[in-house]
């Protein structure tokens, strides 16, 4: 059976991205849009969406123009928000690279991606340059100031006109984030300005807009959740964003308690801080009045503890990149739904359970893989007919890769994945590339790699790794730092075991469910 909001559906305005962002730019142009949670520096409505004309008017000078792409490497800051937004309005698709990345990994992304140049930041420049070296782009643009580089301040002094572009919203691609998705490497995933605008008005209905005043900016730009929920959501109900560049538990408190902020987005990590830190008592944090968490399963003890502690509701999503993300939340005003659960579907989407080995489709209380239709659905995978063929089906529905069951009353929960796609601390970690990795080894003849649950009950990269003939020296230190040398931190293996040789099937698929029995039989 097909499950359908309880929502009604609502309007989805034929605008591009940035506009949606700008309308009624005439009733809070003094309102401030954005603040550097660091600096203090705060830049009103109107003096980011004349920022936004000025980078689009310097980028079509330099030759910038519909469809071109555009990379972004860098914290968050107000200054990411202008470019990202820039970048849009002058009819360009950004793609938005891991702040942790290594040269290598951002290379990859932008080369797959197109790119025809970079903005990142001055901390960031030597892996920056490396990476554009790499992948045949001559322009790298600063936020800051750097010797030898433009700075964003040098663009936004552009007198020439804005660009006048047209967009069709439906098909014009607005970001490319990468994402694994259910299996493998990172892919592109085409969202088009539709899209991001459709999943801003669908979860409108599910908040209570007209008390989100100031959003705390701590998850990072660069991924769909920090883009679009945390960013582009909050401003295009008129709220204003702090930034954080990065998490650090004493200044995330300091804003929280400074700047009087009202809604935060987190991670299950930041609950985990919120719940048993001390220091937390040190601060004020009395107008915080909504923490919803996202990016990874939010455990339903630890919510409870931040709320008794914090007083403030506590809510949990789910989504994914391909889905702009939202396609689940618990509305702010059900108390009622459980935090165990991801809440009821958004307006405008559909959601089919269906039977891992039948392709049956199922009813309520029957456990199956989740897809979901909806306006807000990427386009595809970039350049990826076949992985977009595995993952959105011809009647539009996209395989989650997560199982779940849908209760009599709508309320979806989500028990089971699917997908190999590892969640360490909400960042995606796709076991086929650190298993590509391992296999460059001189001393590894074979590898895979699972998600394992640590002590703290996080998930981390385990392989299993089988050596060359004649290296029974290598240890489990070796490999780890072989790794841990190549990938950005979060993609770090944390637990080795080596074996004779890795299961896998007649086709030469790895086993990972052996290799999960194995882990839980305690071998």
């Amino acid at each position: 059976m097909v499950f359908r909001s309880s929502f009604p559906d609502v309007d989805i305005p034929a605008l591009p991205a940035h506009e949606l962002i700008f309308r009624g730019l005439a009733e809070k142009a003094d309102r401030p849009a954005l603040i550097d949670g660091i600096s203090g520096l705060t830049i009103t409505y109107g003096e980011f969406a004349t920022a936004v004309d000025r980078l689009a008017a310097a980028l079509a000078e330099r030759g910038v123009g519909k469809g071109d792409v555009i990379g972004i490497f860098a914290p968050n800051t107000p200054a990411y928000a202008i470019t990202l937004h820039g970048v849009l309005r002058a009819g360009a698709i950004a793609t938005t690279a891991n702040a942790l990345y290594t040269a290598e990994e951002v290379a990859s992304q932008l080369t797959d991606a197109g790119a025809k140049m970079l903005f990142t930041v001055s901390a960031f420049l030597e892996r920056a340059t490396a990476a554009a070296k790499l992948a045949g782009i001559e322009d790298v643009f600063v936020f800051d100031k750097a010797d030898g580089h433009t700075s964003l301040s040098d663009l936004l002094a552009s007198t020439a006109p804005a660009p006048e572009i047209e967009f069709d919203t439906a098909e014009d691609l607005a970001v490319l984030p990468y994402s694994s998705g259910t299996t493998g490497r990172a892919k592109g995933v085409m969202l088009t300005h539709r899209a991001l605008v459709a999943n801003i008005v669908q979860t409108d209905a599910m908040m209570d807009t007209a008390n989100v005043n100031r959003v705390l900016a701590v998850l990072p730009f660069f991924h769909i959740y920090g883009m679009q929920v945390t960013l582009n959501h909050a401003l295009a109900i008129g709220a204003t964003v702090i930034t954080m560049p990065k998490f650090d538990l004493p200044e995330f408190l300091r804003i929280i308690a400074e700047y009087r902020t009202d809604r935060v987005y987190i991670a299950p990590p930041i609950a985990v801080a919120l719940a048993k830190h001390p220091i937390v008592d040190s601060y004020d944090l009395s107008a915080l009045k909504v923490l919803f968490s996202g990016a990874a399963p939010l455990d339903e003890e630890l919510a409870e503890a931040v709320h008794k502690r914090l007083g403030c509701k506590v809510k949990q999503g789910y989504g994914m990149t391909e889905m702009s993300p939202v396609s689940h939340t618990i509305p702010d005003h059900r108390d009622d739904i459980a935090i165990g659960t991801v809440g009821l579907i958004v307006p405008n989407m559909e959601n089919k359970v269906v039977d891992l080995a039948t392709g049956e489709e199922l009813g309520v209380g029957e456990r199956g893989e989740l897809w979901c239709k909806g306006p807000n659905v990427m386009k595809g995978y970039l350049n990826n007919a076949e992985a977009t063929a595995a993952t959105l089906d011809s009647d539009g529905f996209l395989h989650t890769g997560d199982v779940a069951v849908i209760d009599e009353n709508g309320i979806v929960s989500i028990v089971d994945r699917v997908k190999e796609l590892i969640k360490y601390k909400g960042y995606q970690v796709p076991p086929a590339e650190l298993e590509a990795l391992l296999l460059t080894h001189p001393r590894i003849a074979d590898a895979a790699v699972i998600g394992v649950h640590d002590a703290e009950g996080e998930e981390v990269p385990k392989a299993f790794v089988v050596r060359q003939a004649g290296a029974d020296d290598v240890t489990a230190d070796d490999v780890m730092t072989f790794v841990a040398e190549r990938v950005a931190p979060h993609k770090k293996v944390r637990v080795v075991e080596f074996l004779d040789a890795i299961p896998k099937s007649a086709s030469g698929k790895i086993l990972r469910k052996d290799l999960r029995a194995r882990e839980a039989a305690g071998n």
